[in-house]
């Protein structure tokens, strides 16, 4: 199963749509702006990009400059800021089976493949 988080807003994550359409593979669409994940599910993104919350965050976000910046915030913290503003998830995020990519560029989802 693969499923892409996608932002129709974003360049990048359109890119990564079209990338996984002309795969022809079957994939789910999430579109995580219109229903914000879970604390669960954020940890479980977290654990298969191995990566670490912060890594998660688009810092360059005008609500994370504004609220977050310069702040020393747990991953608790981290992840409660993701669920409040969800468009700071970096962008489009691919899984398929156990492992997941950030397709930043977007080339890199036909690692993934």
């Amino acid at each position: 199963m693969i499923k892409i988080y996608h932002n129709p807003r974003c360049q990048k994550s359109r890119e990564g749509l079209k990338i996984l359409e002309e795969s022809g593979k079957t994939f789910t669409i999430v579109k995580y702006l219109n229903q914000p994940l879970s604390k669960e599910e954020i940890e479980e993104l977290l654990d298969l990009l191995d990566i670490s919350a912060e890594e998660l965050i688009r810092t360059k976000e005008k609500v994370w400059k504004e609220n977050y910046k310069g702040k020393e915030l747990s991953k608790e913290e981290l992840i409660e800021a993701i669920q409040e503003h969800p468009k700071l998830i970096e962008r489009p995020i691919v899984v398929k089976d156990d492992k997941a990519i950030i397709g930043r560029p977007p080339e890199k989802i036909k690692e993934i493949l």
